[in-house]
């Protein structure tokens, strides 16, 4: 396979009078990404399986309008504040910020115009394999206090490692905590359920939450609850003991240091042979299972997804880390610089 000299892009529409843009990335082994401006959004992820074939492995909307209208965060990132914070306010250096409360009375993912609903520009390398998009927030978007400039780099190269990178700097005291939000479904992002995919998590303490899922501030053990994913488990094994029909929406706690690489997770699905371990900078990895899926929706292809249809690997600070003073903090100072990194290293197995 030549790669062409920069990645190929298309036209998927136009927001406020400008043309919005979705770049590919491939690989010699036939791996391909296509990421949009409007949300830096991942559209597609194309992997082999175990006999060679590729599937899009990413779920996603029906149509641009669907990015934009809808609430599920489908590849998108999410900010300036992934996950939740209780109430939509925090206190920095004396002064409270009220965010826009877009969860009830909680701030989820940005707000009512996060990250994910906003233009980004695109900006492919020369090679082919990368290609980055920018994006300022201004003072008071949101509610955030000071202007933050965020860049995310995604690159795919031939070990079939796929790669996002994340930077940002801010010209006064902020929060930060920027989220790459796909649904992964190994089998296909229409074939089905994904409770027989196969999940390990490095994660020896998870952080319990309330019934409006923001987090109580205690750290507790999974030894012998639904939360032990030392060992590989289906995703469906344990699904039944959590209350309620959401099924896993819940951060834990990743061994090693915030900053350093490590491995987080590791999904495996037994009937395609396709799988990916990924690797962190971050301390926290919030894991959904898509629960809220209903089938009402038509999403990419016209596939009605539907209950479990697809898993989030959120890795992350802790959800409502700002009112958490014991948690890893997501405070961003001028002259500093956020930097997130994931890693998703495709693999098949027989």
């Amino acid at each position: 396979m030549n790669l062409p000299p920069n990645a190929p892009s298309d036209i998927v529409g136009r927001i406020e009078g400008r043309e919005v843009r979705a770049f590919t990335i491939a690989n010699r082994k036939g791996a391909c990404a296509r990421i949009m401006e409007l949300g830096a959004t991942l559209l597609e992820f194309h992997a082999p399986g175990r006999e060679g074939r590729l599937a899009d492995v990413v779920l996603g909307e029906s149509a641009l309008d669907s990015y934009l209208a809808g609430r599920s965060y489908m590849g998108a990132i999410c900010g300036r504040y992934g996950n939740r914070i209780a109430g939509g306010a925090f206190t920095l250096d004396g002064e409270r910020h009220q965010l826009g409360c877009n969860d009830g009375h909680n701030h989820e993912h940005g707000g009512f115009r996060g990250f994910d609903k906003r233009l980004w520009s695109g900006r492919p390398a020369a090679d082919g394999r990368t290609v980055a998009f920018d994006y300022r927030s201004a003072d008071g978007e949101e509610g955030f206090p000071g202007t933050l400039d965020a860049r995310v780099t995604f690159g795919l190269d031939d070990g079939d490692r796929f790669a996002i990178e994340i930077e940002a700097r801010a010209d006064r005291p902020t929060l930060c905590n920027l989220v790459h939000h796909s649904y992964w479904n190994l089998a296909g992002h229409g074939v089905g359920e994904v409770l027989d995919h196969e999940l390990l998590l490095e994660a020896d303490f998870h952080t319990p939450v309330s019934a409006d899922l923001i987090t109580t501030g205690e750290i507790h053990s999974v030894e012998d609850t639904p939360f032990d994913f030392r060992e590989p488990k289906p995703l469906g094994r344990d699904i039944a003991r959590l209350e309620g029909r959401q099924g896993y929406d819940h951060n834990f706690v990743l061994r090693g240091f915030p900053g350093e690489m490590k491995r987080a997770a590791r999904l495996f699905h037994p009937g395609s042979g396709r799988g990916f371990e990924l690797h962190t900078s971050e301390p926290g990895l919030q894991l959904y299972t898509g629960g809220h899926f209903d089938g009402s929706q038509p999403g990419k292809s016209g596939v009605a997804y539907r209950r479990f249809a697809g898993v989030a690997l959120e890795t992350q600070r802790f959800p409502d880390s700002p009112n958490k003073g014991h948690f890893p903090p997501a405070r961003l100072d001028p002259g500093m610089t956020y930097r997130h990194l994931m890693e998703f290293r495709f693999f098949t197995e027989r």
